[in-house]
């Protein structure tokens, strides 16, 4: 894998939020001596600086492929980050309490994209046996309460190592994205502002389907295997349709203000 130094140096100094900061004690590779040393984490990257006001990290550390694991050091609560590999480093790392270590053990286990991927593919299996229990089930779940409430807290306590989703829903053009999930009933006219007059306007209305008659349907058949531009034709003739619907929508809306 190849970086670029500047990109890595930036990334580690800007306002990105990080997913662990503080000061640990690292032990040199040719010296078994500890020096302090500013870490933070952002993603899998494990950045350290001479001083927590350094403008640049001395080194990174990439945190794929790895273990961290406790360790016996002259360092109390002391740790280390293991490579696979004969030639590969270990990196050992001590923290200034039993609180901090646990932290920083915690977050650099849970940062590789390896996890991730495991966590989502636990996920999916779980969610994949609710839905056919649900679905075998017709009202009346299979199997006991209390198997369902295990599966429940193992899919809670998976989802606790995910990152917290926004809760504030996307907009688009000022108005909340609509909520397709099956069981959800929203109409299309609610917009995240309130009611129409209260806010921002009302979304478009989309077009009425139409049908075509077997006449249209023959004559477009036709002109399909005609002519290679059908899909322009088309492009061209219900664009003027939803041209003019949108015209009316914009005129109805300045009669209501």
């Amino acid at each position: 894998m190849k970086l670029n130094e500047r990109s890595l140096a930036f990334y580690a100094t800007c306002d990105s939020p990080a997913d662990n900061a503080g000061f640990l004690y690292k032990r040199g590779e040719r010296h078994t001596a500890y020096h302090r040393r500013w870490f933070v984490l952002k993603g899998n990257m494990l950045f350290y600086f001479e001083e927590r006001e350094s403008r640049e990290p001395v080194g990174v550390i990439v945190l794929e492929g790895c273990t961290v694991e406790l360790c016996d050091s002259a360092e109390a609560f002391a740790f280390a980050i293991r490579f696979g590999g004969a030639k590969s480093r270990t990196y050992v790392l001590a923290a200034e309490s039993q609180a901090a270590m646990e932290s920083w053990v915690k977050s650099l286990s849970r940062a590789s994209f390896d996890y991730l991927r495991l966590v989502v593919r636990e996920l999916e299996k779980q969610l994949e046996e609710m839905r056919l229990g649900t679905a075998s089930g017709c009202g009346g779940c299979q199997g006991s309460p209390s198997s369902w409430e295990k599966k429940s807290s193992g899919l809670e306590q998976s989802l606790e190592r995910l990152p917290a989703l926004p809760g504030v829903l996307p907009k688009e053009n000022g108005c909340a994205v609509w909520n397709n999930a099956p069981g959800v009933e929203q109409s299309p006219n609610t917009c995240s502002g309130g009611p129409s007059g209260e806010g921002n306007p009302r979304p478009l209305p989309l077009p009425p389907r139409r049908r075509a008659s077997s006449s249209e349907a023959g004559s477009s058949r036709a002109a399909a295997g005609e002519s290679p531009s059908t899909f322009c034709w088309l492009h061209e003739r219900y664009g003027r349709e939803v041209a003019q619907l949108r015209q009316d929508w914009l005129e109805r809306q300045r009669d209501h203000q």
